[in-house]
């Protein structure tokens, strides 16, 4: 301990040399006050013991002292959680009669070694962040999302630099992939998955700055910034309590001087305007629109970008060690209990597997000739059932996995069979799924929902793949990190490649098909391609009248309702706004109902 000197153990030999009396000699000479009883030295911000002084946060230190070599940026081998046991690296388990642990010690373990203090960078990064959020978005959702996820990056990164923090590769592809998330908005115009990306950009921001390479460790990350940014504005409130700015007295005056100005400008610049009203129209240009009905909504807007900001902030001085939660084996169960429902629900799946290979190769038109329904009503009554089977594999997959015999090498290799066989069979389940879910939609057309429910199909089938190669394996740390990475590669494709974009083109291209091979049997779903958004005209452009202005006329109601500022639009607006003032719709509102009627489509007054 620096500072402090700290007498040797009773049981410890003393140093080499004459010796004192012995216990049977007598007693023990008094002794007189040793180094601990006077006050300690004083420390510097960083001690030899990696204590933290939050009133100097630049102060250099060894960020190795503080994480230690398991932090959730390094390369080593995962945490494991602290505790009594083998496991927790402590000797063994708590004695006879010891206390019970009390509630809440799950929570403390993942409490952070040291915490860097909020600097005036980091408050004022937050209060420009929060700023901008009152003034970008409130109009809607565009490029301005990826602006202010810009400047609460830059917060963090000033509190992070301060913490002595370095950049990981996870660090940096979480990183990446939440800016593309965020890139979504100013991409395309459909608001479902821009709420998807702008929610999925938070929690990979969150994991980022938490790291996390366990299970607990990634899962709890994610919804990390929702209980860090109320504590976030405690800790930035204490940080700067008593913190002499530097600059004050060059700040202070200046803006004691524009206070005065703006105070000036304003009382001289109404006069002015009542006197002239040449004036007045030009202090009317100069000046911004304010809208008092609007400050209720900017206010809070800045208060959640503000607050938002100082939890990344937060974060990112001092993360919680997710990783650290002990999350203890399920009991395990003998092998005969433990594998006979698995081996009679392999069968199971196995029989269904060869059923469905016996319909692809037998044709589907014999089966459906036996069932007496119709293509598409032969899949909407499948697929359904099939995801939820997908979804209670996985669920199956897990417990059973908890639960597994694992005290023999026997053991642990039924176990990684049986699971493996299940995984394996259940990749029929998803390519059945899939198959019927193309029948659906070559049958009744594509919609939000249909490609919605493949895309997830899909990623269920990766996600089955990655538990087959990790049952092939030797090491599974890298499980939890990649099928997490797997999904939001999904959500971020999802989003950029424009699913209503794909809605509109699908059926498109199939109505014109139609018309081409038989045109008295073409028909389109007006109801479904009018709900969707400025994404879909490029292609809901090629319809012929009066089928086009039945399908845009929503679209373009909204496109030129109010007008949005560039930062609250999206590319896919702009090239809509394009394609409709090159071809504008048939007539007015009324023209555009009597288009609706004439396309055999009642009219929505939506």
């Amino acid at each position: 301990m620096s500072g402090l000197s700290v007498p040797a153990s009773s049981d410890e030999p003393g140093p080499s040399g004459p010796q004192g009396p012995t216990a049977s000699q007598g007693p023990a000479a008094p002794q007189g006050p040793t180094a601990v009883q006077g006050p300690a030295a004083p420390q510097g911000p960083i001690g030899a013991s990696g204590s933290y002084d939050p009133h100097d946060p630049y102060r250099q230190y060894d960020p190795n002292r503080a994480y230690g070599s398991h932090g959730p940026y390094s390369t080593h081998g995962p945490h494991r959680a602290p505790g009594p046991g083998p496991q927790g690296g402590r000797g063994p388990g708590p004695k006879p009669g010891a206390p019970e642990p009390q509630a809440g010690a799950w929570l403390r373990r993942s409490d952070p070694e040291r915490r860097a203090g909020a600097t005036p960078r980091v408050v004022l990064a937050a209060l420009l962040t929060g700023l901008l959020t009152a003034w970008l978005l409130y109009g809607g959702l565009g490029a301005n999302l990826l602006i202010c996820g810009a400047a609460t990056a830059v917060g963090a990164g000033f509190a992070a630099r301060v913490a002595g923090r370095r950049i990981r590769p996870w660090t940096a592809a979480w990183s990446l992939l939440a800016l593309a998330l965020l890139a979504v908005p100013a991409w395309w115009d459909a608001g479902w998955p821009a709420v998807l990306a702008a929610v999925g950009a938070l929690a990979l921001a969150s994991l980022a700055l938490h790291g996390g390479r366990r299970w607990p460790g990634v899962l709890l990350a994610l919804p990390g910034i929702l209980w860090q940014s109320v504590p976030a504005v405690g800790w930035a409130w204490t940080s700067m309590e008593g913190r002499a700015l530097p600059g004050r007295g060059r700040i202070v005056p200046v803006l004691k001087a524009l206070a005065v100005a703006a105070g000036l400008l304003t009382v001289f610049g109404l006069l002015f305007a009542g006197a002239d009203a040449a004036m007045a129209d030009l202090l009317g240009s100069l000046s911004p629109d304010l809208d008092l009905d609007q400050l209720p909504g900017r206010g809070a807007l800045f208060v959640l970008g503000a607050v938002a900001a100082l939890g990344f902030a937060h974060i990112a001085a001092g993360p919680r060690r997710w990783d650290r939660t002990e999350i203890r084996p399920g009991r395990e169960r003998r092998r005969l209990e433990w594998a006979l429902p698995l081996v009679a629900l392999d069968l199971m799946f196995g029989v269904f597997a060869v059923v469905q290979a016996v319909v692809v190769l037998g044709g589907a038109d014999a089966v459906l000739g036996n069932t007496g329904m119709s293509r598409s009503e032969y899949a909407r009554q499948g697929f359904w059932q099939l995801s939820v089977i997908t979804v209670l594999t996985l669920v199956v997959v897990t417990l059973a996995k908890r639960w597994a015999p694992r005290t023999t090498p026997t053991d642990r290799r039924v176990a990684r069979i049986l699971l493996g066989l299940l995984c394996v069979l259940a990749l029929a389940v998803v390519a059945s799924a899939l198959g019927r879910m193309w029948f659906y939609v070559d049958a009744s057309g594509l919609t939000r929902l249909r490609l919605w429910v493949l895309v997830v199909e899909v990623w269920l089938g990766a996600v089955f793949l990655l538990l087959i190669a990790a049952g092939l394996a030797r090491r599974t740390d890298w499980l939890p990190r990649v099928v997490l990475l797997s999904g939001m590669l999904t959500l971020a494709v999802y989003g950029l490649m424009g699913p209503d974009a794909i809605v509109a083109e699908q059926n498109v291209t199939r109505y014109e098909q139609a018309l081409r091979t038989d045109p008295p049997a073409a028909a389109i779903d007006l109801r479904n391609v009018r709900s969707l958004s400025a994404d879909a005209v490029p292609a809901l452009d090629r319809l012929p009248e009066p089928q086009r202005s039945c399908a845009l006329q929503l679209i373009a109601q909204d496109l030129y309702g109010e007008p949005k500022p560039w930062y609250a639009t999206s590319l896919a607006t702009a090239r809509a706004r394009e394609a409709l003032a090159e071809r504008p719709l048939e007539g007015s509102a009324a023209i555009g109902r009597t288009a609706c009627d004439w396309a055999g489509l009642t009219y929505d007054a939506r």
